[in-house]
């Protein structure tokens, strides 16, 4: 994955929350890593992915349809942070595309812009739906947010009231190569981002609003993140095509992406954890659900192709 040169990636919307002391509030499905004993329990281990919060929490009690969430609310003490580099000292120096190349941190940040940069594009474009961008927050040891306190335990995950992404930068190594074992690479969390950005996506087009199942093979909730999935797939064939932003993506960063994707699959995880595959368990989908998934949006790129909810099988 190379960033190109001249890029301006100067507002780019990411910031360094800093981090303090505290765990997790506002409540939250889980998936548990090695020590735990099957996804979406919540038992022992390490935390990752809070990808969509409890209904009563975020949704204003699961009242009426798909009626979406309220974006412009927020809760935590971070508020409406901008995001913009010049007023975080971590991320101050990050300006241009070779910056990208030369650290990790501005890559995180060209990132960040090129997947604002696409769905500026392509969410008015094939839904008609108006495109706010969200905030990337870095943290370490806890961070307030607009759904409760996170702690690092808690791996990269999307807030609705807030409509912000937080990350501890040390999941990748720690938990995705350390205890789920996945081969790692420049382009894993580019896909994780473009996962949680795809949850910002559904966010704003109200498709959370559709969850009511939250456990299950078949479940609402795994249809959101199969669909989150898709999303970061359609994001990764624009970006693959040159936008400006990443000026070379090859078929080794597309094969990180992929087993990324299997890395974190419900049957993985709970085989990691020393249990049995139980379906009934899942909250975010097989390995090769989420690996296929990612495929359909890298190789159809439309919203349409990435409709989960009307899927007859995911």
């Amino acid at each position: 994955m190379r960033f190109n040169p001249k890029a301006d990636i100067s507002r780019g919307r990411v910031r360094d929350a800093g981090g303090g002391r505290g765990g997790m509030g506002g409540g939250g499905m889980r998936m548990p890593l090695p020590g735990g004993t099957r996804a979406g329990g919540g038992i022992g281990g390490v935390l990752i992915v809070i990808l969509f919060l409890v209904l009563t929490q975020c949704m204003g009690g699961g009242e009426g349809g798909g009626g979406g969430l309220p974006g412009g609310s927020t809760g935590g003490s971070l508020g409406q942070a901008q995001g913009i580099n010049e007023n975080d000292e971590r991320y101050a120096n990050c300006q241009t595309g070779q910056d990208a190349n030369e650290d990790p941190d501005c890559a995180r940040v060209a990132v960040a812009v090129s997947l604002e940069q696409y769905w500026a594009q392509a969410l008015p474009q094939q839904s008609g739906t108006q495109f706010d961008p969200a905030q990337i927050n870095t943290f370490a040891g806890a961070v307030s947010t607009g759904c409760g306190q996170a702690s690092s335990q808690v791996g990269p995950f999307y807030c609705p009231p807030d409509q912000q992404i937080y990350l501890d930068t040390t999941f990748f190594e720690d938990v995705l190569q350390g205890q789920l074992g996945g081969q790692g690479g420049d382009f894993v969390e580019p896909y994780v981002l473009g996962h949680e950005y795809g949850h910002h996506i559904q966010n704003l087009l109200g498709t959370m609003g559709q969850v009511r199942t939250q456990q299950g093979p078949d479940s609402d909730a795994v249809r959101l993140e199969l669909q989150a999935d898709c999303y970061a797939g359609m994001w990764t064939r624009d970006a693959s095509d040159g936008d400006g932003i990443l000026a070379e993506l090859d078929e080794g960063d597309i094969a990180e992406a992929v087993d990324s994707a299997k890395t974190v699959g419900d049957d993985r995880i709970q085989q990691k954890s020393g249990g049995r595959v139980d379906p009934e368990g899942w909250t975010h989908g097989s390995s090769e659900q989420r690996m296929r998934w990612f495929m359909t949006g890298y190789e159809q790129g439309t919203l349409e192709a990435c409709d989960t909810f009307s899927a007859s099988q995911l």
